[in-house]
């Protein structure tokens, strides 16, 4: 037998060769618990996986009903009794195969299995370790909620439930993964999202074929487009409020269990210089931030690309006091202007990713070396410039402003930096008119990912280029069903 044909094998009657199966299935795993004992006169067995549920609800709820139970006729009536007189748990499953009892009983369900019936009880009493609520690690605001979503599937669900009491929200449970069995949920709203990329979105799943789920990486690629796109036409956010806002707009979202990130589907380029926060102050104050961030973007991929062709093919751009600067510290530097350029990119990114996966006691340690250490020696031997590391310095701290897009942000600015090194500023014309055409050309499901940009819609401006106080934006709020397709 293949290791996976147990999972539509039905439940064997006997007792004793039913629990052999399970121990044979399991392969004798140390953390299944069997506890054999007698019910209604009836020879059950109680299967529970250490350390996946609690020990005093079980006992309370579980073993101290089931064992008070007077003698019956036969097992099918004192499973009818159970589940029909007791109520011993508000989540109760019945599993007719091998599959599903492992399912549930790896997922913290109390599992019941009695002689003569081939189909077996499972009780909902989780009670495994999980991490606390806590804030955001990197989608931190001023004014809004501290709230952020935690590995555990159901307690994310109930996050989103309590900020949306409607009816019309819809989160259905289903598992993918053949060898993890992980629960996935899919939300939204009933009454908003379209019908067509529920649809859609459904039969992308349907083809995805996985043996395990750990993170939202798995499951994004196929829920976006097959073609090459710079930017993710798929979001992820770890705060309830901003999905919460995102299902009231149409969107769908989907929880993993194990990943405390949801997936929005679609999501557009301009909510990646939206945060929660942009609505907690006047307009013309969170229209002025989201115009240093628009600048910020476009500053991290194009200021060291643009710096290097200026310096390189173009000085006459430069005033007389700046060129007599860049040519004093770029004539003592024993590299060309572009490998410096490459050089500082680069190095910092390693420095970047040591810190990352450092642990944090030495992490920071890296921070001083790198600025105390390594940036200050490389100025002062003159192994580098100070402007062009000034210049990389801010280019890097820019990308900051929009987490999301900081990946493709990283490698566009190496390519517009070799195109700028190479040809020139028109190098980077010939590459940004590239990157735009590709970016106006990225959808998913038929939403554009430029919207309301491209295509041009005058009320989605409203939230876009300026941000309008709530008394002109109650009037009809930017939904995504009117750039479908």
């Amino acid at each position: 037998m293949k290791t996976d044909d147990y999972y539509f094998s039905p439940i064997i009657p006997d007792l004793k060769r039913n629990l052999d199966e399970i121990k044979r299935i399991s392969g004798g795993s140390s953390d299944l618990l069997v506890n054999e004992f007698v019910s209604g006169g009836i020879k059950c067995a109680l299967l529970c996986c250490e350390g996946m549920l609690s020990t005093s609800t079980i006992t309370e709820l579980i073993l101290a009903p089931i064992t008070k139970i007077e003698a019956k006729r036969d097992s099918h009536e004192l499973f009818s009794h159970i589940q029909n007189n007791l109520l011993l748990s508000i989540d109760r499953l019945r599993a007719e195969n091998y599959g599903d009892l492992f399912r549930t009983l790896n997922s913290g369900f109390a599992v019941l299995i009695a002689e003569e019936m081939d189909a077996a009880l499972c009780f909902g009493v989780q009670g495994y370790a999980v991490r606390g609520i806590d804030e955001p690690s990197g989608e931190a605001n001023i004014m809004g909620a501290h709230e952020g979503f935690v590995e555990v599937v159901r307690t994310n669900m109930s996050l989103i439930r309590r900020r949306l009491k409607s009816p019309f929200l819809v989160m259905k449970l289903f598992v993918k993964g053949d060898k993890s069995q992980t629960d996935v949920c899919i939300c939204y709203m009933r009454d908003r999202v379209p019908k067509k990329l529920l649809e859609e979105i459904h039969a992308s799943l349907d083809r995805m074929e996985l043996e395990s789920i750990l993170s939202t990486g798995y499951v994004r690629p196929f829920v976006e487009s097959c073609s090459f796109e710079l930017f993710s036409s798929t979001g992820t956010t770890e705060r309830p409020d901003v999905l919460c806002s995102k299902l009231i707009e149409g969107r769908v979202a989907l929880l993993i269990d194990g990943v405390p990130f949801a997936i929005v589907i679609p999501r557009l380029f301009c909510e990646s210089f939206q945060t929660l926060d942009d609505y907690a102050f006047k307009p013309y104050y969170s229209t002025f931030i989201r115009w240093i961030k628009y600048g910020a973007f476009i500053i991290s991929v194009l200021l060291p690309s643009v710096y290097v062709a200026v310096a390189m093919y173009h000085p006459e751009l430069l005033n007389s006091t700046l060129l007599m600067i860049l040519t004093e510290e770029e004539a003592n530097a024993p590299f060309s202007l572009i490998t410096e350029a490459f050089g500082v990119l680069i190095m910092y990114e390693i420095i970047r990713e040591a810190g990352i996966r450092l642990p944090k006691p030495v992490g920071g340690a890296v921070s001083i070396v790198s600025g105390l250490i390594i940036g200050d020696a490389a100025v002062n031997s003159g192994l580098i410039s100070t402007p062009l590391l000034t210049i990389s310095a801010i280019a890097v701290i820019s990308g900051y402003v929009a987490p999301e897009l900081n990946p493709a942000m990283t490698i566009l600015r190496f390519a517009f930096l070799a195109a700028g090194g190479l040809l020139g500023l028109f190098g980077i014309s010939l590459l940004a008119c590239a990157a735009l055409v590709n970016i106006c050309a990225t959808e998913d499901y038929g939403f554009p990912y430029t919207a309301p940009i491209s295509p041009f819609r005058a009320r989605g401006m409203r939230d876009t280029a300026i941000r309008t106080g709530f008394r002109k934006m109650q009037s009809g709020g930017f939904t995504v069903e009117e750039y479908h397709e």
